[in-house]
């Protein structure tokens, strides 16, 4: 549980919390956009091979290419969060949640949003040879396995963690992020991770991942994951499942966890339900058709670690996270968690 937690909403009521998560953003003025910016690959980057467009190019250690897309914080204010955003499984892209990525990134956030395998721009592997490459069968979503799933969260094999034998989708993109954290452009003591859908599964797991890795005679090599949001959620998809990741510490426990769901969500409702059970001590909720609630012996909302607001929507998945509201939530939860002399 963190210690001497944001004060954002110190002393006000559990209603006056549920009226701030729920509040609208506000929007752009009249002609003004916020797009994304290329970033030009580092010469010995072990990441970043290519450029085409404003995106970049980043390979696993399996060989994958991935697509991915960087929107950096503005540069008028300090960086609010270092943001990977997680898609969801299936038709989802980084195209399918742009729209939160650039709402985050106005407000302050810097944001990272891939194309996993399979999706977007993310069909094929890696080959030395160009001839070769052409000829290698696309990477297919409706075809992908457990255990292509599994890759996409993977961060592990050895001791040392940029010397992993096995760096999967999202551990591609955390590498990356070192990079852009060397330059001084983002701050990876603020990393959080958003997954939407099934996003939120393989984000869980890999934040799971990132808190295993043992700490170095030169210092802490993991735990820079500092909170978890998810956008409906999904418990189990192709033998993928949240059990592994909710049976680990970080968010069993520790990890400030958000959850944000439309109307009849059951796989929220449960993972709701099971982070009361693990924190009875440390949740606040605002249920569709009930009253804000918080845990009983919880001083004030603000000192919650998992926080689960319902919203009377249709929309799941990437569509939910790209409601206007969606994005304004987050920031919020990310400045309550974030901000003091002490983080998780």
């Amino acid at each position: 549980m963190r210690s001497n937690p944001a004060r954002l909403f110190q002393g006000v009521s559990v209603i006056s919390v549920a009226i701030a998560f729920a509040a609208v953003p506000p929007q752009p003025a009249q002609g003004q956009t916020v797009t994304a910016s290329a970033e030009k690959p580092a010469g010995d980057s072990k990441t970043s091979v290519a450029q085409d467009s404003g995106q970049l190019r980043l390979q696993t250690s399996d060989g994958v290419d991935l697509a991915v897309w960087y929107y950096p914080a503005p540069k008028n204010g300090g960086i609010q969060a270092s943001v990977i955003l997680v898609h969801d499984v299936g038709e989802g892209s980084h195209a399918s949640v742009e729209r939160l990525a650039i709402a985050l990134q106005r407000g302050g956030c810097a944001v990272v949003a891939p194309d996993l395998r399979g999706h977007g721009k993310s069909l094929s592997r890696a080959a030395g040879d160009t001839a070769v490459a052409s000829k290698l069968p696309p990477i297919r979503a409706e075809a992908l396995r457990k255990s292509d799933l599994d890759l996409m969260a993977a961060a592990r094999g050895g001791t040392k963690r940029d010397q992993a034998l096995i760096r999967g989708d999202i551990e591609t993109v955390r590498d990356f992020l070192v990079e852009k954290a060397a330059e001084g452009e983002v701050d990876l003591d603020r990393l959080c991770v958003v997954g939407s859908g099934v996003g939120g599964t393989l984000a869980s797991l890999w934040t799971a991942a990132d808190w295993s890795w043992p700490p170095l005679a030169s210092g802490p090599q993991g735990r820079q994951v500092q909170a978890v949001a998810f956008v409906n959620p999904v418990w189990a998809y192709k033998g993928l499942s949240l059990s592994p990741a909710l049976a680990a510490e970080p968010l069993k426990t520790t990890l400030p966890v958000m959850i944000l769901a439309g109307s009849g969500e059951r796989d929220a409702l449960k993972l709701a339900d099971q982070m009361r059970r693990f924190r009875p001590r440390g949740w606040f909720e605002h249920r569709l058709g009930a009253e804000p609630a918080k845990a009983k012996d919880l001083d004030s909302p603000a000192d919650a670690s998992s926080f689960f607001i319902q919203v009377d929507s249709p929309l799941s998945a990437d569509k939910l996270a790209t409601e206007p509201e969606t994005a304004d939530r987050l920031l919020k939860f990310f400045a309550l968690v974030l901000e003091g002399p002490e983080k998780p």
